[in-house]
């Protein structure tokens, strides 16, 4: 099952509901809110995506804004999160300012197998173990700590402490240069789990092409995953890359086709083309060493 890409519905005792992630996705929510009122619906829309163009779709739904209660479960319905809030404040992050910058615990969430709280390692620790044992005593799996941890605040408390329950890989992010140190901290403490389950989202975009792509490589060498993510304006309303520096749009799509692909395994980016003839040969390729390693 997939997360249902950006943009939740459904209906309750004649109100539909919009929950909508990204602010790319509000055309088509504008779209589908003018079909339900035409329906006889009341229209009730929030989410992260109705947050910085303020009024967006004012004149087109009855109810505008904030979170929908336990909306998660309609994006995937393995889904749910236990804290809102981050106190770290990034500049490119919606969560400060929709949310705040003071944790809101959720004690009774209900138990879930993703679990999608923005930063972990910054919760108090006793909540920290109150949401584990809450996953101990119903014997519900931890697969994916989604949003993961921050670096600056990973150590081996919360690594032994997440370590019981969490499954699926660890997540957290190396987004600037000044994040170096705790990072490769956090991957020398992580150093015995498998690169699979070390997943680092790499954001690009919000500084030089250099030091980004040096990122990459990073945690690649400190045997990491890099998931790259291109910068985004937070009121985009097309799923377009924020140019910036000494970027071009195709070079922050290509970087990330490069990346996600995991094609770093077979070439370096510098030998990486983006046509189709070059995607044929790298999957040639990486038949031949499935074929090598046999």
């Amino acid at each position: 099952m997939k997360w249902i890409g950006g943009l939740a519905e459904w209906t309750e005792d004649g109100t539909a509901y919009l929950s909508i992630a990204f602010t790319w996705k509000l055309n088509e929510a504008r779209g589908r809110a003018r079909w339900y009122k035409a329906l006889g619906y009341r229209v009730v829309a929030g989410g992260p995506g109705t947050f910085r163009p303020s009024g967006y779709l004012e004149n087109d739904v009855d109810e505008l804004g904030g979170n929908l209660p336990d909306a998660v479960r309609h994006h995937h319905p393995d889904a749910t999160i236990a804290s809102r809030g981050c106190p770290v404040g990034c500049w490119f992050c919606i969560v400060p300012a929709m949310e705040g910058r003071n944790f809101t615990l959720i004690p009774d969430f209900p138990v879930r197998p993703i679990l999608c709280d923005n930063n972990l390692s910054a919760l108090p620790a006793e909540y920290q173990q109150h949401i584990i044992e809450r996953y101990q005593g119903e014997g519900v799996q931890l697969m994916d700590a989604n949003s993961g941890f921050e670096p600056r605040t990973f150590d081996g408390h919360v690594f032994e402490r997440w370590n019981t329950v969490l499954k699926g890989p660890w997540r957290f992010a190396y987004d600037d240069m000044p994040e170096r140190e705790d990072v490769q901290r956090v991957m020398h403490m992580l150093k015995d789990v498998s690169q699979q389950r070390k997943r680092v989202y790499v954001l690009i975009g919000n500084e030089p092409v250099d030091e980004c792509m040096g990122r990459i490589r990073e945690v690649v060498e400190w045997g990491g995953e890099p998931h790259v993510q291109p910068l985004m304006k937070l009121n985009a309303l097309e799923k377009e890359h924020w140019v910036k520096f000494d970027w071009t749009a195709q070079k922050l799509k290509d970087v990330a086709r490069w990346a996600n692909r995991r094609l770093w395994k077979y070439c370096d980016f510098d030998d990486y083309q983006s046509s189709v003839r070059s995607s044929r040969l790298i999957h040639n390729d990486k038949q031949q060493t499935m074929f090598d390693n046999g």
